[in-house]
């Protein structure tokens, strides 16, 4: 019951002062780089590491102004119960950017023995963050364009639930449940439902073995426009002398309601876990009819885990870090 009024009182206290709002953070495959806690609130300090991760990722390579974001990235456990995050991002794209910090608390309840994964957790997100954009080049004679860096403050929230059972995890979120407004180029504010619904599911096969499996399904639908993406993934580990190799796969299918050819994505993922560290490329590429761009999307992600409790007998490796 107190966890509840907690999380209500929050609410409560942030609602009257949001005037205006925007997306947070685009969902890339950023999870299947050890790196859940991007998506899903509810994994701040759920496994028994604390985990800093950076990435680095460019867009469309070889076009001018094209996007690019970097992220930092803290979470750890505090206590036996709670955890806390960290997000530090900078998304520019164009004559646009946005940067921002977001917070997460998180609370954990364990369902079964202590040296074992049987856990509920819960998860909210409270992000603060100024979106721009850039005028000065314009030479557009418009009375609209002021040819000045025009920013906005805006505040957003999201909410989180997570299970975990042995080598099965399943995350539920609801992200920017806080309605919006943009006014970034005039004075008329237009609402905007930016809510997004994700579901991640999937199953850790091969614990104390040489090699591990990892399948895992995350489905997600914007409620406003009715899109729905689905991701269809598949992870790898291999124990190697001193360290771990491991590689992954994504494909991401994306559903609308026009009558057009849908966007599809294309991920795979490279990885290495040595000790404490942990470093990552991701490569993606669009197929299908509708091309944005022939280039592909880059990313780097290197990460550090600290303050590590002693690994419990079951779990996927992002609850049970035991290299």
């Amino acid at each position: 019951m107190k966890k509840a009024q907690f999380f209500s009182t929050i609410l409560l206290l942030i609602v009257p002062f949001i005037l205006k709002a925007q997306e947070t953070l685009p969902i890339y495959s950023d999870y299947l780089s050890d790196n859940v806690f991007l998506v899903h609130p509810s994994a701040a300090g759920i496994g028994n590491c604390g985990k800093l991760r950076f990435t680095a990722r460019s867009q469309w390579a070889g076009i001018e102004d094209a996007p690019a974001l970097q992220t930092i990235s803290v979470h750890s456990k505090v206590g036996e119960n709670m955890g806390i995050g960290l997000i530090v991002f900078n998304d520019k794209n164009g004559y646009h950017s946005q940067q921002g910090i977001q917070g997460t608390y998180a609370y954990h309840i364990g369902l079964g023995r202590p040296d074992e994964v049987n856990q509920l957790s819960f998860g909210l997100s409270i992000m603060a963050a100024i979106n721009s954009v850039d005028e000065s080049s314009f030479i557009i004679p418009d009375p609209v364009i002021s040819q000045i860096v025009q920013s906005e403050n805006y505040f957003n929230a999201d909410f989180s639930m997570a299970y975990h059972r042995n080598g099965f995890f399943s995350y539920f979120t609801a992200k920017n449940i806080l309605l919006s407004a943009r006014n970034l180029y005039n004075d008329r504010y237009e609402s905007l439902n930016l809510r997004r619904y994700l579901v991640t599911i999937g199953y850790y096969f091969g614990q104390d073995q040489d090699l591990q499996f990892e399948p895992s399904i995350m489905a997600q639908t914007i409620e406003r426009t009715g899109e729905k993406f689905v991701d269809f993934n598949m992870k790898v580990y291999k124990d190697v002398a001193d360290a771990q190799l491991w590689a992954a796969f994504s494909y991401r299918k994306g559903f609308d309601n026009a009558d057009t050819e849908e966007l599809n994505y294309l991920t795979p993922i490279v990885g290495v876990n040595y000790k404490n560290f942990m470093a990552s490329y991701t490569y993606t590429k669009q197929s299908g009819e509708i091309l944005f761009d022939d280039a592909g999307y880059h990313q780097i992600t290197l990460g550090f885990n600290f303050g590590c409790r002693e690994p419990r007998r079951s779990g996927c490796p992002n609850v049970n870090y035991s290299f």
